[in-house]
């Protein structure tokens, strides 16, 4: 037996982000993680006393392709990263959103940008536990998807609706049943486009009052295309299936039909409580929130005719008409990439929990040059602003896109952004994509050193609990095989699917994410094709077991990729078992 006493031993696979330890930045959760700002909630809190749940959740993809979430629960401090779902399409719009179910069940949609005709979606199998993500399901349709923003609403309890960028590029909706016993939904009613405008792709931001209202608020269209680019605001009644205007006129069914807007003077004159902002600008829509009263708050962006200069609006509905509060400029875009997308904001969050508080990206001259920094500006009731201070300073990179998390008031866990560089929306032959990481306000959210006792070892007996680590170097040519044996217990790859299984005792747990990449979009031109391009097989890598209480758990480079209930285990020796040599190294560690 061979052994190196390590005093000190960093474990990222079990306990991923890291504590920065310098003020101004907030604190890194994931290295590697973007999202656009059309799909959500792409972040929720979900509290259940009597089922001792109280834990956070934040999705994002990065430009490998993984869909990735941060689960950290507040009862145990424990936080963990999972892999929901590797080699997607490596495409920011891509970034999944969450739904809690009547069981307490965590379900998470995404879906490709605009060329894939199906929404993919995974159920917690257990209440309140991303660990134990079931299998990937997909929910077909006949149209192209974007933006999934899915609702459970009290006065239809036994419904979800969702929401996303559907039927002719426009604002869908669909009421689909609960998942049954295999996990399956179906649409029950829809999908049904809402609105038809005079431009080719509004986009809309929605929210629920969760009792029968969907509140969304939409632009003409894209502002690259649209100048003017007019705001505005509708609310979907559930119990109905009817569309309304701010005071509750109706103004459609939506079964029958989408209801037509347009910029025209006639249509603002006929339906002039539809439209929030109609300037002579390129608009687009950032948030829509509501208040304690139920009234709706906007938070949107007017961009100038040469799309160089990008103000910041919280638009806030009186109850006779929209008061709209400058808050500041946020500059021109904010990314490095020049003459691409010129709309493209730092952006601002509304924070759905105390609406007079709102979060903006401005650029600020620093130590470290010109960057983005985010600014929190307070609002009195009557929508003035009164004050605004610093969230970020002096940082190097950018801070941008943020995100306030519904239902976190209370908790340490509240506000989340991206930091760093950004090149474009995907991943492509012409740009790296979206570097970016994922920070938060949450100091908790750290790796942890941990001392050992004992360190690496390639013969001997775990025990009841353990952590073993695999270093390995995988032949790619021929990328199937038995990487690890413990007793009854051994770790393989199947070379047809290219995923990882579990087999204990002639039981096999398949894994749902590839061993590999999207890294291969790399090599071909930037869009959205509908391709998927052959995933690149992983020539290192690092699997990560641990073993307590009959679960066993697996981690990919950091990443929880399988939780199964395994059972009781015999105290069996560690075998290195690679014929073709991959595992280089094995480690395993006792408890602390």
């Amino acid at each position: 037996m061979r052994k190196t006493l390590f005093a000190l031993l960093l474990l990222p696979a079990l306990l991923p982000g890291s504590l920065l330890g310098q003020p101004g930045k907030g604190y890194e959760m994931s290295s590697e993680g973007a999202w656009c700002w059309f799909a959500d909630p792409r972040a929720i809190r979900h509290e259940n006393p009597g089922k001792k749940i109280n834990k956070t959740y934040v999705g994002y993809i990065d430009v490998h392709g993984n869909i990735k979430a941060m689960q950290y629960d507040f009862v145990k401090n424990e936080q963990v990263e999972v892999l929901i779902r590797s080699w997607f399409q490596p495409d920011d719009h891509n970034n999944p959103t969450f739904l809690v179910l009547p069981d307490d069940r965590v379900m998470v949609f995404y879906s490709r940008h605009t060329d894939e005709r199906c929404f993919y979606y995974r159920i917690s199998r257990k209440p309140g536990d991303l660990t134990t993500l079931g299998e990937e399901k997909r929910l077909e349709t006949d149209h192209n998807t974007t933006y999934p923003s899915p609702f459970i609403l009290a006065d239809d309890p036994e419904h979800i609706y969702l929401c996303w960028r559907g039927l002719k590029w426009h604002p869908t909706v669909a009421q689909l049943s609960l998942p049954d016993s295999h996990d399956e939904v179906k649409f029950t009613k829809g999908p049904y486009q809402m609105v038809q405008s005079t431009g080719a792709r509004p986009y809309a931001k929605y929210v629920s009052d969760g009792k029968s209202r969907i509140y969304v608020a939409y632009t003409t269209g894209h502002p690259d295309n649209e100048s003017p680019n007019f705001l505005y605001f509708n609310y979907l009644d559930i119990r109905t299936m009817t569309l309304h205007d701010v005071q509750g006129t109706r103004l459609s069914s939506v079964e029958q039909g989408a209801f037509a807007v347009s910029k025209s003077k006639e249509y603002t004159e006929q339906f002039p409580l539809t439209v929030v902002d109609n300037p002579q600008q390129r608009n687009w829509v950032w948030q829509v929130a509501i208040d304690p009263q139920g009234a709706p708050v906007i938070g949107f962006v007017r961009i100038s005719e040469d799309k160089k200069s990008h103000d910041y609006y919280y638009g806030k509905w009186t109850g006779t008409a929209w008061k709209k509060t400058f808050l500041g400029n946020g500059g021109g875009h904010f990314h490095q990439t020049d003459n691409l997308e010129m709309c493209y904001s730092g952006g601002m969050a509304i924070d759905p929990d105390n609406v007079n508080e709102v979060y903006g990206s401005v650029p600020v001259e620093g130590r470290h040059g010109r960057v983005y920094e985010l600014i929190r500006y307070r609002l009195d009731a009557a929508g003035t602003v009164v004050s605004s201070e610093a969230v970020t300073r002096d940082s190097e990179k950018n801070n941008v896109r943020p995100y306030l998390i519904g239902g976190s008031a209370g908790s340490p866990l509240r506000l989340t952004w991206m930091y760093g560089d950004y090149y474009d929306w995907i991943v492509s032959s012409v740009r790296p994509g979206y570097p970016t990481a994922i920070h938060s306000d949450f100091k908790g959210m750290k790796e942890r050193l941990k001392e050992v006792s004992s360190g690496p070892v390639f013969e001997g007996r775990p025990g009841k609990k353990f952590t073993i680590s695999l270093d390995v170097a995988a032949d790619t040519a021929r990328y199937e095989g038995t990487l690890f044996e413990m007793g009854e217990l051994s770790y393989r790859l199947n070379g047809e699917t290219l995923k990882p299984e579990i087999i204990y005792k002639d039981k096999v747990w398949p894994g749902t994410n590839v061993l590999g990449t999207a890294d291969s979009w790399k090599n071909y031109g930037r869009g959205t094709t509908g391709k998927w391009f052959a995933p690149v097989k992983s020539a290192r890598f690092n699997v990560t077991f641990t073993y307590e209480k009959g679960v066993l758990s697996t981690f990919i480079n950091g990443l929880l990729d399988q939780r199964v209930e395994i059972g009781k285990m015999n105290n069996s020796r560690v075998v290195s078992r690679s014929a073709n040599g991959w595992v280089k190294e094995v480690r395993v560690y006792k408890p602390v």
